[in-house]
């Protein structure tokens, strides 16, 4: 099959390799119909996130039909078109009798923190990704979820991580009616954090980034203001200035280790690797917030530490909350919302590219050009069952 094939930081190519087989009678094997390039897989193609192998496949968001299922497996059959949340869980340990599907605590022997996550490195278990023609799915009759007749496949495919994460950011600060919210960084997952502070009675949103294409879309798509901390002295005293000095109500951090903004954080967390990853955000969230807000952390930083002035946070009394989004979780609801028309995800689809040039699509998205917002990669054989359904209906 084809795959993306990780090379080395800033390296990726598409490649021949081994088609997935059944290795457990409760695997699932799923043709990629399509899937997605994370901002968090950035962090991997920079070179950012520990154990991260030659020969990787990436991946986390991905959609597909079942070609074939294990004998154990009794809620899917072949033909069947599943979303696959990115984590990996088993649904019946302590942390997933909790719905902290993200925290599974038997799908990766390598860590005691965060579950299994598809094409994260062997940090998360080491479980090749959907950048793929075919992937392997474990446990296939608890992680993947039924695509419903009346969901479009690009917005399934955002049901994966992009949206369930966004959404989480936002329910995770705890958003009272009006509240003021602030959301670092407008990518996918901070686009939706946006979105889905207003779904849970914001009262007024701002977006920080610095790249104007992307401040542009997230004003249009989630009718919010924005900030460009290039043209920002101090942010923390910004968002107070711009809150009659008191500061947000909440604050999210949708940017993680890659953050810039800040010439000694990026030096001693991106290049010198003193820290896990430039922690430039995480200050200006904590900083930002009033006393007695909140805090909601969904940017991935690698492990194990980071410099953060954890003073002020006992001194304002603050609330911090951080996880993996766990996607089942929230997916009822956020079907429930695309249907009743409060959200269309798809619309963040800037670039739609062939699995073959998943090189190109890495470097466009990662240096932020063509103003990319979020890609969507199609396998060949994906294209191929479009082309036999599109010639059946004529």
């Amino acid at each position: 099959m084809l795959a993306m094939n990780y090379r080395g930081p800033y390296r990726v190519r598409a490649d021949y390799k081994p088609d997935p087989v059944i290795e457990h009678p409760g695997d699932a094997i799923v043709r990629v119909l399509r899937s997605c390039i994370c901002g968090s897989d950035l962090h991997l193609y920079h070179g950012m996130v520990p154990d991260t192998r030659i020969g990787h496949t990436f991946g986390h968001e991905f959609i597909g039909e079942i070609v074939d299922v294990g004998r154990d497996v009794q809620t899917l059959k072949a033909g069947d078109r599943v979303l696959v949340p990115f984590n990996l869980f088993c649904g019946s340990c302590f942390f997933c009798q909790r719905e902290l599907y993200g925290n599974c605590h038997d799908t990766n022997p390598e860590a005691t923190a965060v579950g299994g996550i598809y094409g994260y490195s062997h940090t998360a278990g080491g479980y090749d990704g959907g950048q793929a023609e075919y992937v392997r799915v474990p446990m296939a009759d608890v992680g993947p979820h039924l695509i419903p007749d009346d969901l479009h496949l690009d917005d399934a495919v955002l049901l994966t991580d992009a949206l369930p994460t966004g959404y989480q950011a936002a329910e995770m600060g705890d958003i009272k009616e009006g509240d003021t919210v602030v959301v670092f960084g407008a990518g996918p997952v901070g686009i939706f954090a946006a979105k889905s502070a207003w779904l849970m009675g914001a009262g007024r949103v701002i977006v920080v980034d610095e790249v104007e294409y992307r401040l542009e879309f997230v004003k249009r798509y989630a009718q919010c203001e924005v900030v460009n901390f290039r043209e920002v002295n101090d942010m923390a005293e910004h968002i107070k200035k711009m809150t009659d000095w008191m500061g947000a109500d909440v604050t999210i951090d949708c940017v993680g280790g890659d953050a810039a903004g800040s010439v000694a954080q990026t030096l001693t967390g991106r290049l010198m690797k003193m820290q896990a990853g430039a922690s430039t955000v995480l200050h200006w969230a904590i900083n930002s917030v009033r006393k007695g807000g909140n805090v909601s952390i969904v940017g991935v930083y690698g492990p194990t530490f980071n410099m953060v002035p954890i003073g002020n946070v006992l001194n304002k009394g603050l609330t911090i909350r951080a996880n993996q989004a766990s996607v089942k979780r929230h997916l009822p609801r956020l079907i429930e919302h695309i249907r009743e028309g409060r959200i269309n995800p798809k619309e963040i689809i800037t670039h739609r590219v062939p699995l073959e040039e998943v090189a190109d699509a890495y470097h466009i998205f990662s240096s932020k050009l063509d103003n990319c917002i979020k890609t969507v990669l199609i396998p060949p054989s994906a294209r191929e069952v479009q082309a036999v359904n599109a010639s059946a209906l004529h």
